[in-house]
């Protein structure tokens, strides 16, 4: 199960227009800064952009991760959006991005942080999970597919 309060319907979006791989962080970041007055849009992308340029978080498949440790964060929280077009994501198979979901963690949440980034990385795994987000119309489809998803896991 992801924590309480991980992932809102409002920070998640359908079809999202984005033709790069900084204005897809630019929309995720957006998504996480409304949740946390302490948070900008500029914050969060300059948090997602740093771990970026340590190594792409594009885990392959059309998939991304990106994510970051804050100290104004206080608790986990994700974003998750999907693009109507796959962008460039220097992805390790080199296939663009059309899934992608950022994470946020307090600074000091390390075991948190890695055991939230291997569940996302399994659920991400699951390819008709993947097929069906890249089939969903609505936010709300989304959100729906995926606290099934949850619910199937953890039953």
């Amino acid at each position: 199960m992801f924590p309480e309060g991980f992932l809102l319907e409002k920070r998640i979006g359908c079809n999202v227009e984005a033709a790069s791989k900084k204005r897809v962080l630019e929309q995720l970041g957006q998504r996480l800064a409304e949740s946390v007055p302490a948070l900008t849009q500029d914050l969060v992308f300059d948090a997602l952009l740093e771990r970026e340029r340590l190594g792409s978080t594009g885990l392959g498949k059309g998939i991304a991760l990106p994510h970051a440790r804050m100290s104004q964060v206080t608790q986990a929280m994700g974003a998750f959006i999907t693009l109507p077009e796959g962008v460039d994501f220097d992805a390790i198979d080199g296939s663009p991005v059309d899934l992608a979901f950022a994470m946020l963690v307090p600074e000091e949440a390390t075991d948190e942080h890695l055991q939230l980034l291997a569940k996302l990385a399994h659920m991400f795994s699951d390819s008709s999970f993947c097929s069906a987000l890249r089939k969903a119309e609505t936010d709300h489809d989304l959100v729906l597919l995926i606290q099934q998803r949850e619910a199937n896991v953890t039953t």
